[in-house]
């Protein structure tokens, strides 16, 4: 990694962004914030949506040119090839009304001269300097080069009614969302958010169980209004008690009117019909209290569905005539929420559904408890509804990224192996599904918030997609817990005494390599304990 040296205008800029472009990090609030404007110019930095970009860049922007629609001088880093150039940038999804002044070698015929082969993108803006990323120029001879680029900018006359700035749709952040449910008078915390939505981006069925009361059904509404532009694109349905087949959400054909369809009142089949319809936009359906009914027999053609992507068949095709189609297909776009209260009158999961989804419990800290009571608000469901629509298409795209986690991989893979032999005692080990989607949710939670460690991000997949499944007496689990609770920590203690049995022991200590996960553990190990018998799912 270079240093970077001191008193420069903008060299030591560009060294940040060049470190961090070799990194997974896609954040770039810390640029825009440091460096909004320079010298008379907007600056705008991109890393990457999703996944990282192959030529991340910097632009300096003139009104009005954008990024997307004109001319601006730009860094632009191929990381293949190692080579950072300043350019005349050119913008390539529109055509730009501009010119550059000037008579310089387009990128794409630069390649071509060097056998370095087609360039990824920015193949016609053309060369004004070209840098080896390992051996840079000093800090002068940089600086000099930019003021050069900027001042010939800067004496280009533009037309604002030539050139119109369009809408951009803003990139999907999990702060966004924070900020608007804390403006709405909602007290989740920062991390329960990052944990949400890197769920639904890893795979479109997430679960939210736990203490009755502490927001699950709240947080799943909050989102969905505040992300979809029209109420059409969700549905939040009450699970019946008494659902036994798949009828209240998709419907049945009439067997006294041969060619009619009957739909649910649940407006599920709807949904997704109108999903299927509108691919550029996110679909949600929130199931509430989904355990009241066995979810296997509801359910069990989503599940299918979910894996093998095939049709759910309707009716026999050419029988019906009423606008439903005889086969239907889940899209990408549609995302399932399910949430979960445990008493005497609700179902327990079986493995089949846990295996298929994040699972997310809520708890409530002393803490959180504390600053609830002190700061009491109304909710004000105003201020989320349809204010993050902008973010849908790139929450879709996100979604869509089917990335695993390449950082620290064999770090991660050896944790996934330790936990996967001790799994294999209760019968409750992870399958290839399992261990691609915990890779996916890592790169995710990546992708969302780059001040994550691979401890915390590895924390969070072992609490949604390992220990849920676990359950069993206190014979079968007790000795299998205290080996996971070990691999929890750094160091050597005794579980029982040192952790489970003790009541003032800091969880959140520098120690405690997956503090989410021993926290569990060790709940479920009073629990066989007291009860004989655990499960993941408490009342």
């Amino acid at each position: 990694m270079i240093t970077m040296p001191p008193n420069s205008p903008y060299y030591n800029q560009l060294l940040r962004f060049l470190n961090q472009a070799d990194t997974d990090n896609l954040k770039t609030k810390d640029f825009t914030r440091l460096y909004k404007l320079y010298k008379g110019t907007k600056v705008k930095v991109g890393f990457g949506q999703g996944t990282p970009a192959r030529v991340p860049w910097i632009s300096f922007l003139r009104e009005p040119n954008t990024t997307s629609n004109g001319i601006y001088p730009v860094y632009l880093y191929y990381k293949d090839i190692r080579k950072l150039i300043l350019a005349y940038g050119v913008s390539e999804t529109n055509k730009p009304d501009y010119k550059w002044p000037v008579d310089a070698q387009p990128i794409k015929e630069l390649f071509e001269q060097n056998n370095w082969g087609k360039p990824d993108r920015y193949g016609d803006s053309l060369v004004f300097k070209i840098y080896d990323r390992d051996d840079l120029p000093n800090k002068q001879i940089i600086d000099n080069d930019l003021d050069r680029i900027l001042e010939l900018y800067e004496s280009m006359k533009f037309s604002a009614k030539s050139s119109p700035k369009p809408k951009d749709a803003v990139h999907f952040e999990t702060s966004l969302f924070f900020n608007a449910l804390r403006a709405a008078g909602l007290n989740y915390s920062r991390t329960l958010v990052t944990r949400f939505c890197a769920s639904l981006l890893t795979k479109p069925f997430v679960i939210l169980t736990g203490l009755s009361g502490s927001g699950k059904t709240k947080l799943a509404q909050a989102f969905v209004q505040w992300i979809c532009q029209d109420n059409s694109q969700y549905r939040v349905v009450p699970v019946g008690a008494d659902w036994t087949n798949r009828e209240p959400l998709l419907g049945y054909p009439n067997a006294l009117k041969q060619n009619e369809y009957v739909k649910p009142d649940s407006g599920v089949l709807d949904l997704i019909i109108q999903a299927n319809r509108k691919p550029e936009l996110p679909h949600f359906l929130i199931l509430d209290e989904m355990n009241l009914s066995h979810v296997e027999r509801y359910f069990a053609d989503f599940l299918s569905a979910m894996e093998s992507k095939e049709e759910i068949p309707l009716y026999a095709e050419g029988t019906v005539d009423n606008g439903v189609p005889s086969r239907l297909r889940l899209p990408s776009n549609l995302f399932i929420i399910g949430t979960v209260n445990i008493d005497e009158t609700t179902h327990m999961f079986s493995p089949k559904v846990l295996d298929r989804a994040n699972t997310i419990e809520f708890r409530i800290s002393d803490a959180e408890m504390e600053e609830f009571l002190g700061n009491i608000k109304d909710f004000n469901p105003t201020v989320l509804t349809k204010s993050g629509a902008v973010t849908a298409k790139s929450f879709l795209q996100l979604a869509q990224n089917k990335s695993i986690a390449t950082t620290n991989i064999e770090e991660i893979n050896q944790t996934l192996i330790r936990f996967f032999r001790e799994l294999k005692k209760p019968a409750a080990e992870f399958g290839y599904r399992s261990a691609t989607e915990i890779l996916r949710l890592i790169h995710q939670l990546s992708v969302l918030d780059g001040d994550l460690t691979t401890h915390q991000k590895v924390d969070i997949a072992i609490i949604q997609k390992l220990l849920p499944k676990l359950h069993g007496s206190r014979r079968k689990l007790c000795p299998v817990l205290v080996t996971l609770g070990s691999f929890c920590i750094g160091r050597d203690v005794k579980m029982e005494k040192d952790v489970f049995d003790n009541d003032s022991f800091d969880f959140n200590g520098a120690d405690v390599l997956y503090p989410l996960s021993l926290e569990k553990i060790a709940r479920m190990y009073r629990g066989a304990i007291d009860n004989g018998f655990t499960s993941f799912a408490e009342a």
